[in-house]
């Protein structure tokens, strides 16, 4: 009896503890966008899929009804069918195309503007690989690209600022994180040189976030003229461009 009242206790306390990580929402459990980027393409997505639901739908009902008129009534067998095809197109529309997630090439082109939301779309797909600290760094630069994003709103595509802007957000970035993928998973949290790759990404992200907030003020004060001299940091700090931004133990390459 009392090992019987003891396993329930611990059952109680795993259960009460399975329960405030699912409320927390886990490390590596958000599937909330990181900014208000991802999540407008994520909503112009949804409604596409919505008005295509929305098409099938009208166009099986139609076809039924064009069908009833000609053979004077569906019957039940015709109504079935009309609520089976409708069911399918439920679930074929509704679950297809799947939303695609940009890849790190497709980044850097188009609009600056649309820099910004594609990052923090893919951004959001590398959080489940990332340690905690790494994620909690992802979701604060998710809302730092936000407020970047307004403040390009205002600036001319041409001018050399954007440039920068690509730099350090299509460039430096996900260079940070695609290094840090190309480390075996058992070796990511190994020190070498007195830290291991999972430290390195997180010091590293957070002085990307720091850039960030520093290129976005300096957008918002209109001190365009400096951000040339500031985004050097990066080139020093990370190395030139095809430099790995994070590096692990010497057999995981």
């Amino acid at each position: 009896m009392a090992d019987t009242t003891r396993q329930s206790e611990v059952i109680l306390r795993q259960a009460k503890t399975s329960l405030a990580t699912q409320r927390e929402g886990g490390y590596h459990r958000r599937a909330g966008s990181i900014g208000r980027g991802s999540a407008s393409l994520k909503t112009r997505h949804l409604k596409k899929k919505l008005g295509r639901i929305l098409l099938a739908v009208a166009g099986v009902w139609l076809a039924a009804s064009v069908i009833g008129l000609v053979i004077d009534g569906l019957g039940f067998a015709g109504l079935m069918a009309a609520v089976i095809a409708t069911a399918a197109a439920l679930y074929v529309f509704g679950n297809y195309p799947k939303m695609k997630v940009p890849r790190r090439s497709d980044l850097n082109r188009g609009d600056v503007r649309q820099l910004v939301g594609r990052t923090e779309l893919w951004l959001e797909h590398q959080r489940p690989a990332l340690p905690p600290p790494a994620v909690t760094l992802v979701d604060k630069i998710g809302v730092q690209l936000d407020a970047l994003g307004l403040q390009l709103e205002h600036v001319d595509q041409h001018h050399p600022t954007t440039a920068e802007v690509r730099k350090l957000v299509g460039e430096h970035l996900p260079e940070m994180v695609d290094s840090y993928h190309k480390i075996p998973a058992h070796l990511r949290g190994e020190k070498r040189g007195g830290s291991s790759p999972d430290q390195q990404l997180t010091e590293s992200l957070g002085k990307i976030s720091e850039e960030i907030d520093s290129v976005t003020r300096q957008l918002a004060e209109g001190s365009l003229d400096d951000l040339a001299i500031r985004t050097r940091f990066l080139d020093y700090r990370y190395g030139a461009k095809d430099a790995p931004a994070i590096e692990g133990p010497k057999d995981a390459a």
